[in-house]
């Protein structure tokens, strides 16, 4: 039978391929012997199928009876990190498919050249495609580029193409550069719970139309030491977005992301970022999970791909807590 979480993994056995404590320092086998705080049972790690099934079946919610909370007006979330590789199209892409299931509507806006929010959505974004580059620069409605999304009624998205990598160059000379997705999100026609906008890895102009769009700033965080570094320039730049052009944007959510339970380092980062932010990092933290690694190649998100499993489950989490938070601050 495995050890319950946090025991020391079965402190007090003896192993008899273990090598003599005496060969080690006594600091190295006190570090040998930590074992962090999420470490799971083996019905954790490999759940029964008759778990697995349930936890499908609240995640896809088929029956349509399940509901997160609606806000009472449009919430408006810009994904932003200018770290790449921390998991921000994943984030927006789980996030927004987990309250779409749930009677949430809502919106995707890929402001990624890359465009893999779009791939991720399986929503067509080749050349020629109308997308998010028309709205910025033309001046086309968001109504016109908007996508549905195949499977998930409540779901649309509006695309990114290869265009978009040369919209930084031409906003410069573009009268009020840093509003224009502010302008066409207003002039939206419809009526969406949530906005979510996938920012790419850098602080430009593109990233800056989205902070100044936004009303909330959602940051994921990857359980690394490097992840800490560019935190300070990134708080600076939306601190100088707030002051010059957007007064009512917030760092409303703070998301930890590939949180790899095995290490010490994990744990380390993970209290220094709740001892800085508080309140503002969700309580579910998203696990390094080979599913939602795979689900992008199938066009797929992991709600989907795989909802029975651990990555599915903790943004089904972060997405019902973010919703909950959205109430309760309204009220």
């Amino acid at each position: 039978m495995s050890p319950p979480p946090g025991s020391g993994g079965g402190a007090g056995t003896t192993d008899p391929t273990a090598t003599p404590a005496g060969e080690y320092g006594a600091t190295e086998v006190a570090e040998t012997a930590y074992v962090s705080r999420e470490t799971p049972t083996r019905e954790e790690d490999d759940p029964p199928l008759a778990m697995e099934a349930m936890r499908a079946v609240q995640i896809l919610n088929p029956s349509g009876e399940v509901t997160m909370p609606r806000p009472e007006r449009t919430r408006v979330m810009c994904v932003a990190n200018q770290k790449g590789g921390v998991g921000k199209t994943t984030t927006t892409v789980n996030l927004a498919v987990a309250l779409a299931l749930h009677g949430n509507r809502v919106l995707v806006i890929d402001l990624d050249p890359q465009g893999n929010a779009s791939t991720g959505l399986n929503v067509p974004h080749h050349t020629g495609v109308p997308d998010v580059y028309d709205c910025l620069i033309d001046s086309v409605p968001l109504a016109e580029v908007a996508q549905g999304v195949e499977g998930i009624p409540n779901l649309w998205c509006v695309p990114a193409t290869i265009d978009l990598a040369g919209a930084e160059i031409e906003l410069v000379s573009v009268v009020a550069r840093e509003s224009r997705l502010a302008r066409a999100i207003a002039a939206y026609p419809g009526h969406f719970d949530y906005v979510f906008i996938d920012c790419p890895p850098s602080l430009g102009l593109l990233t800056v139309n989205a902070l100044v769009a936004a009303q909330e700033v959602l940051i994921p965080i990857q359980c690394e030491y490097y992840a800490l570094e560019g935190l300070n320039q990134l708080i600076n730049n939306i601190n100088l977005v707030r002051q010059h052009l957007n007064p009512s944007l917030d760092v409303s959510t703070i998301l930890l992301t590939m949180y790899d339970r095995r290490t010490r380092l994990a744990d380390a980062v993970e209290q220094d970022v709740r001892n800085h932010f508080g309140d503002k990092v969700l309580q579910a933290v998203i696990p390094r999970n080979v599913r939602v690694s795979e689900a992008p190649s199938y066009g797929q998100s992991v709600m989907t791909y795989d909802p029975g499993s651990r990555g599915a489950t903790s943004y089904f989490e972060a997405a019902q807590e973010i919703a909950e938070r959205g109430v309760k601050e309204s009220r």
